[in-house]
């Protein structure tokens, strides 16, 4: 008997008091965790700790551990004209004591893979090879892998993940919230056929080990995103799994059709099981967490409740509440954990800005349980108090913005901020 997709979990978070227990602001929750004075300032799964590995680092986006410990980390904008740091722990305290940068270039994307540190910028990527010291052996000589990507500043981000078979994927923002004539105004209508979805709007896939490709040389792998910071290759389902940052502005745009409590938790944010040709969508539709179907865009003539064209797309295998904008999905592979964490998917939610006046979500790293590739439970949230206090999260004016994650060699969890910069390391302790 095939297994249904757990979608309906949000259908019922219509009142403010519902939102915020589909934003993982719940008591029960709360009860589940602990703050301890070590835990650099995080709110924590019971018998979990954390350290601050670094601070200060500039715009931290992705992360990757190597397998000697090292950690690597992308930067957004480049601090003292590097764009990647090297953290390395030198004592056994767990914290870096030795920093280290190279590449010229900002960017989002970090991964390793047989040998290679791969890096993007916000139109190319790049690799280095690792030497028998499993270090950069050139960090002044990146080998350009792909390049001329679309970077048309909104939505630049090309976070990037490994298969095992030689393929690099990459994902290519669309420069737009929903393909307006005039993006983000109030009475322009959508373009159909968007022109954006030549270019972006998607994830293409490139030959990992080849030189120089241009961007032609690519296939586009999926369409139909509007954009995936979050994406991940999981080795044991030999599947790719992306997180989607859904449209905004509904209220705004179309106050005749959504109001101020529909506007804070639409569209959900998609989680996808994404397959060579899949189609999501994006510009025409978006998913609804409470109808549990795809609906057409007000843009394209919908209401709020018609599907039209949006009937017959591809739909997400889990959907979140709306805005908490996913920046990094990652699959636990390792043992250090308990149990119930074993192949399940932890996602950092970076925060919302478009729920306003409602107050603000998101600013937490959240944990789906799955079984055999598909979400089997409800999320929980994993590590809080990225924010500061309560009254910061719901103002957006979070201290720290959860951005990256990367799983450590010895079963470790890292977190990555891109507001201050910090890397955090959580390890389970026991109850």
């Amino acid at each position: 008997m095939k297994r249904i997709p757990k979608l309906f979990f949000a259908a019922t978070c219509v009142s403010m008091m519902v939102l915020q227990a589909c934003a993982g602001d719940t008591t029960q929750t709360r009860n589940k965790v602990q703050t301890l004075p070590d835990n650099a300032g995080l709110i924590l799964q019971d018998g979990f700790s954390a350290i601050a590995v670094a601070e200060n680092l500039g715009r931290a986006r992705h992360i990757v551990v190597n397998s000697n410990g090292d950690v690597y980390v992308k930067l957004e904008r480049l601090k003292d004209g590097k764009g990647i740091f090297r953290l390395r722990d030198t004592n056994g305290d767990g914290k870096a004591d030795q920093v280290t940068g190279f590449g010229n270039y900002p960017g989002t994307g970090i991964a390793i893979k047989k040998g290679y540190l791969y890096a993007s910028s916000n139109s190319a990527i790049y690799r280095y090879k690792l030497n028998d010291k499993n270090e950069v052996a050139n960090p002044d000589q990146p080998e350009n892998i792909v390049k001329d990507l679309a970077d048309h500043g909104e939505h630049n981000a090309k976070s990037i993940a490994l298969d095992n078979a030689g393929n690099i994927y990459v994902n290519i923002g669309a420069f737009s919230n929903a393909c307006q004539v005039d993006d983000r105004t109030k009475g322009s209508p959508g373009q159909d056929p968007c022109p954006i979805l030549d270019v972006a709007g998607g994830i293409w896939q490139f030959s990992a080990d080849k030189l120089n490709q241009s961007y032609p040389q690519g296939t586009r792998y999926c369409t139909g995103i509007r954009n995936t910071v979050g994406i991940f290759w999981n080795e044991k389902q030999n599947e790719l799994y992306a997180m989607q940052h859904g449209r905004d502005d509904l209220h705004r745009l179309f106050d005749n059709l959504y109001t101020d409590d529909q506007n804070a938790i639409l569209p959900a944010e998609e989680m996808f099981l994404v397959k060579k040709g899949s189609n999501f969508g994006w510009p025409y539709c978006y998913y609804d967490q409470i109808q549990q179907k795809k609906i057409l865009n007000p843009e394209y003539g919908g209401d709020g409740k018609t599907q039209g064209r949006c009937e017959g797309v591809d739909k997400p295998i889990y959907a979140f509440p709306g805005h908490l904008a996913p920046n990094a999905l990652l699959f636990y592979t390792g043992t250090a954990f308990p149990e119930k964490y074993r192949n399940g998917a932890f996602i950092a939610f970076h925060g919302s800005w478009n729920r306003a006046p409602k107050p603000q979500a998101g600013y937490f790293v959240v944990f789906l349980p799955f079984k055999d590739g598909l979400p089997n439970g409800n999320w929980e949230v994993f590590a809080d108090g990225f924010a500061g206090s309560e009254q910061d999260k719901a103002s957006g004016k979070a201290k720290y913005r959860p951005c990256g994650l990367a799983q450590g060699p010895d079963g470790s969890l890292y977190v990555s901020d891109d507001n201050m910069g910090n890397i955090w390391k959580i390890t389970y302790k026991g109850k």
